[in-house]
Parts: C-alpha cells; sequence; structure tokens
C-alpha cells in the first residue's frame, strides 16, 4: 500500500528526500525541502502527497482538496499550493483525495468519503485504504483544511431558499464554537479563529452574497441538524488529534471557477497568516488543459510522440502503452483507451485487436482524443468468448460521465441531454451484434442499424414515431444478433425546464425569480444572469434572449437596450439552451 519511488521524476532526489526526512524529523527541520509522495500510482486512485518544509522551522498546515469528485473549486484550489515555497513552517497537501470521484464528477462513487472517518480502523476498500493514509497524514498536523465547494450561500439568518442557516456556500465550517481537550486544560477555540480568518478574508470581497460567514455546526450536540459530521475528517481531527480543523466552503453558485478559486485562495492564506506559516505566493494558472503529446510504446520498441490530431497507427494485436502524457498541467491527467481496461489506463499494457480511441482528461473534463488505427491484416484475439444469451449492461456515456446501464433498466435523461453508446457487456467477438437506438439514424447514407459511437442529441437528432406511443417521450435502445434479442434499455425523456433564476440589478440588489414571475425595473437599470438553475447536468450553452437580444450569465446589460426595441411595459424574458426554451420570466417597466 506504500508508494511507489519509482513514479518520482527523480528517483535519487526522492530517496535522499526520505533519509533527510528520517534524519530530522518532520517537522522539527533546518531548512527548506520537500517531497512527493504518491500512492496506488497509475490506477484511477493515484494519490498524490506533497510535503512542503519552510526554511525555517513552525506549525503544519494540512489542506485536503477533492475528497468530494463534483467540488473542483477545492481541488484546484490545493493544487496552488502543492509547488510551494515557504519561508517558515510547513504544509502537507493533498490536491485530489479521492481521484476516481473527480474522474466520475461524481460526490463519491462509492459513498462519501468524507464520511469514513470513524475512529475505528478503516475497512479494506480503495477509499478505506485512503483514508487510513489521511489519517496518517492528519496525526502529522498542527491544523486542517478541507476544501469543499458547497450549495447555494450560507448566511445565520433566512434570507431566501439559496441564502439561509441549512446552505453551505461561502462559510468557514467548524464542529463547534469551542472544544475543551479532555484531561486538560486545553480549550481550542474554533470560533473565534474563524472569525479572525473570515474579518481578514471579507475585507477583500466587495459583494455582500459573497462574503463568508462562520457556520458551527455543533456535531457532537444531541439536537445537531448536521450529526452525519461526526465522520467526517475535520471532526476526526478535533476529537482524535485535538487540533483545529476546519471545512472552507465557497459556492457551487458562483459564476466562474476562477472566483471559487481565488476565495478558496483567501481563505488559505488568511488562516496561514494566523498560523504564522510564511509562505511565496503559488501562481493563479486556470488555462484550459491542452495536451502537447503523448508518448507511446508499441511492442516494447522505441517511443513514439504522438499529438492530438494525429492517429496511431498500429497492426492487430500489437501491444500498446502509453508511458508519458506532457501537458500544460502535471496533475489531475488520467487517460482512458476506449474498450480496454478502466477508467485509468496511464502505463498498462494492453493488446489491441481494432479501432479505438484514447481519450485524455484533466480530473473530469475531458480535453484530447487521438484514435488508433488498425492497418494490415487484422488478426482475432486469442481467446475468443462466445457469444452470450443476452447481454447484462450497456455502457453508454452522457452527462459528462461514463454509465452502465442494466438490461432492462430506464436511462432517465432531459432531452436535450447528449449520449454516447459505446459498448455493451459481456462483449463478445462477432461483429454481426448491434446496438440500435431506434429512432436514430448515425449514417443516412448506409442505414445499417448499429449505433455505437455515434454522439447522440436527444433534443434534435430522433425520429418521434419510433417513440413508445409516438409521444416522443421513451425510446427503446435494443442489442440483437440476426433476429434474436440480447437485451434492451428505455430512454425517458423529460422536458427541459428552468427552476429558477437570480438576476443581479445595479450590482446591489438580487432578484429570486421563478418561472412565469415578474420584476419591476426602470429604464436606466442595469442586469447580470447571476444564477441559474435547471434541471439540465450543465448549464453551458445557456442565455437569456429579450426582444431578439441574447445576454450571457455574467454579461451586464442596460435595461433601456433589451427594451428599446419592443413597445409597451410587460417585456418576456425567455431562458433559452440553442433554440430550446426552458422557461420565461418578465420584465415590467416602471
Amino acid at each position: 500500500m506504500g508508494p511507489d519511488p519509482l513514479y518520482s521524476r527523480n528517483s535519487a532526489l526522492f530517496v535522499t528526500l526520505l533519509v533527510l526526512a528520517l534524519l530530522f524529523p518532520f517537522p522539527h527541520q533546518a531548512w527548506a525541502k520537500r517531497e512527493h509522495l504518491v500512492y496506488f500510482p497509475n490506477t484511477p486512485y493515484e494519490l498524490n502527497i506533497y510535503k512542503i518544509h519552510g526554511k525555517r522551522p513552525g506549525k503544519t498546515l494540512m489542506l485536503i482538496g477533492g475528497i468530494q469528485g463534483n467540488e473542483p473549486g477545492g481541488f484546484l484550489s490545493a493544487d496552488l499550493y502543492a509547488d510551494m515555497r515557504l519561508e517558515k513552517g510547513n504544509l502537507i497537501v493533498v490536491p485530489r483525495a479521492n481521484f476516481y470521484s473527480i474522474i466520475l464528477n461524481k460526490r463519491g462513487a462509492h459513498g462519501d468519503m468524507n464520511r469514513k472517518f470513524t475512529h475505528e480502523e478503516n475497512g479494506t476498500s480503495q477509499e478505506d485504504k485512503i483514508v487510513t493514509i489521511l489519517k496518517g497524514l492528519i496525526s502529522e498536523s498542527d491544523y486542517l483544511l478541507n476544501l469543499h465547494d458547497g450549495s447555494g450561500y450560507y448566511h445565520p439568518t433566512y434570507i431566501n431558499k439559496w441564502r439561509n442557516p441549512k446552505r453551505f456556500g461561502q462559510s468557514v465550517i467548524a464542529d463547534s464554537e469551542e472544544y475543551p481537550v479532555p484531561g486538560t486544560r486545553k480549550v481550542v477555540k474554533l470560533g473565534e479563529l474563524a472569525r479572525q480568518v473570515i474579518e481578514k478574508v471579507n475585507t477583500h470581497i466587495s459583494h455582500d452574497l459573497y462574503k463568508f460567514h462562520f457556520m458551527n455546526t455543533r456535531t457532537a450536540d444531541a439536537d445537531s441538524p448536521h450529526k452525519e459530521q461526526r465522520r467526517s475528517a475535520t471532526y476526526y481531527a478535533l476529537t482524535k488529534h485535538h487540533i483545529p480543523a476546519f471545512g472552507v466552503e465557497t459556492s457551487k453558485f458562483l459564476p466562474s471557477m476562477d472566483l471559487k478559486v481565488r476565495f478558496h485562495n483567501l481563505v488559505i492564506n488568511a488562516f496561514m497568516g494566523l498560523f504564522d506559516i510564511v509562505r511565496e505566493s503559488p501562481g493563479l494558472m486556470l488555462d484550459p488543459p491542452e495536451l502537447k503529446y503523448l508518448i507511446v510504446a508499441i511492442n516494447g520498441r522505441s517511443p513514439v510522440v504522438a499529438m492530438e490530431g494525429q492517429k496511431i497507427e498500429i497492426n492487430s494485436g500489437d501491444t500498446f502503452t502509453v508511458t508519458h502524457i506532457e501537458a500544460n498541467y502535471e496533475r489531475g491527467l488520467s487517460l482512458d483507451i476506449l474498450g480496454h481496461g478502466g477508467l485509468n489506463d496511464f502505463r498498462r499494457d494492453f493488446e489491441i485487436f481494432k479501432n479505438t480511441t484514447i481519450i485524455v482528461r484533466k480530473d473530469n473534463q475531458r480535453f484530447a482524443e487521438i484514435p488508433i488505427r488498425i492497418t494490415g491484416k487484422v488478426k482475432t484475439p486469442k481467446a475468443v468468448r462466445p457469444s452470450p444469451a443476452r447481454i447484462d449492461y450497456f455502457v453508454v456515456e452522457t452527462m459528462g460521465q461514463r454509465l452502465l446501464v442494466g438490461n432492462r433498466d430506464t436511462l432517465r435523461l432531459v432531452k436535450g441531454d447528449k449520449l454516447k453508446i459505446l459498448d455493451i457487456l459481456p462483449s463478445p467477438s462477432p461483429s454481426d451484434i448491434k446496438v440500435n437506438f431506434k429512432g436514430f439514424v448515425g449514417d443516412r447514407k448506409n442505414n445499417t442499424g448499429e449505433d455505437r459511437g455515434y454522439t447522440i442529441d436527444t433534443g434534435k437528432d430522433l425520429m418521434r414515431r419510433y417513440s413508445l406511443h409516438k409521444k416522443g417521450m421513451v425510446y427503446p435502445v435494443i442489442a440483437t444478433k440476426g433476429d434474436s434479442r440480447l437485451g434492451r434499455f428505455l430512454v425517458h425523456l423529460s422536458p427541459p425546464k428552468m427552476d429558477y433564476l437570480i438576476l443581479r440589478v445595479n450590482s446591489h440588489q438580487h432578484h429570486f425569480l421563478r418561472p412565469e414571475q415578474k420584476v419591476t425595473l426602470s429604464r436606466n437599470d442595469e442586469i447580470c444572469l447571476e444564477e441559474i438553475s435547471t434541471n439540465l447536468y450543465t448549464t453551458k450553452g445557456i442565455h437569456l434572449a429579450v426582444n431578439g437580444r441574447r445576454v450571457k450569465p455574467g454579461e451586464i446589460a442596460r435595461v433601456e437596450d433589451l427594451c428599446a426595441a419592443s413597445a409597451g411595459n410587460r417585456h418576456r424574458v425567455d431562458v433559452k439552451k440553442g433554440r430550446m426554451v426552458l422557461g420565461s420570466v418578465f420584465i415590467d417597466l416602471e
């Protein structure tokens, strides 16, 4: 279960650092140094740990990011501290505690990892092993920050549905106001520390909605509404090792990723200042991920360099290994050779017998594809499995995830979501098995009925007459071999709709609007679409349409300009994605 030193870029340096750590135990070192430990390398569970020792001794702060995989503000912020140099004090940085869930963009692929920190020994699952490692790191620390993104905006009093004591965004969270350490006179003053940090942070935030507040979950109290936090990393750190531990939550509703990372950085830097950990500022790099090249070994021969846009040609049955990914980021990279291995096929050997594609990801973002094409005579794999009498699962890609849909199950999507059928399991070898999405034609010039590999836009690519009952809501996907049906699942489409939007007016007022509601404005007002909630899995491409004018989220528009093209005092504002209207609100002019 230990780290693999061979994974380090420089093995000799890695070993030297370990020897230094043994001679001068952390955190009492006399000079600056840095350790990089890797557990479970080249797997979807890869765990990278960075220990940064300052030039002068001091306290140790631990940062955990990505313990819940669908909260990128936390792990992208922690990333910026992994290469930091310190004048005084120490950092332990775990940017991606749950890389598997980050790749899948799920809170927890196998349960919430932040609910596994009990005082008892952990089990034997991969997540349990990671939690055991994190517990050990907590025992080396003087303070802990667990970085998250939360829904809405926390406020100690109720303001509206998304700004109240039950929301988490823009808060610093502790399990109690004060914690008396058992058997001692020591009291950990969590609330006092958090408020000092919040006061400093809020001086850099002008927007009242974005200011931080202290949230006390009262985790140990009998009437606490947050009893589940008793299995969290912060509660474990506080009650087992008696160190100040805080959750830091930026809002999932913030209009940009840069803003989430900036707010996390403000809080982390304020805590570092409070704990007298003297830093050199990390660089803020949130450029889109770009692949420079892959290094590939074929049959163990000399490496081949492959760039995006190129295709890799091999012979059927060749052994294929990707040995290096060169991109504008170093961390959070994984790759998937479709139809082979699992979520992360980096540095794994495969025999390739058919055309496929390499998918390269940064965290859960797919940013490059390189096709693999078979040339020459096609060989058959040595072990050919017989065709099954039926199949168990369909492998599909939708909503930014790869999913297994069971035979006879129903996949529920929103009309307009995109879907790609990748494979069936068990994967049979006969080529006469077809997977057909009824109502979709991938190649209209040669409609074979085989629909695997096509990206299907459920908003515009489907023919209503092939849906069940011809209502355009439920479509069958059927796998057949000749006249025999091997399996089927249903795609159920719900109409796309807006739940609500938050309209900012003149930079200081906020209006919460549901469909068909109205807001009264003057022609001199300026508006901005600050938040939008729909039943679609992504808000990408969503905008407002007013009298033929298009307003994107975050864009500031004058009411006078929007309403000038139409007479009357009431103006319809459509919320649209592409040509689809998700809902409407109204502007009434004073």
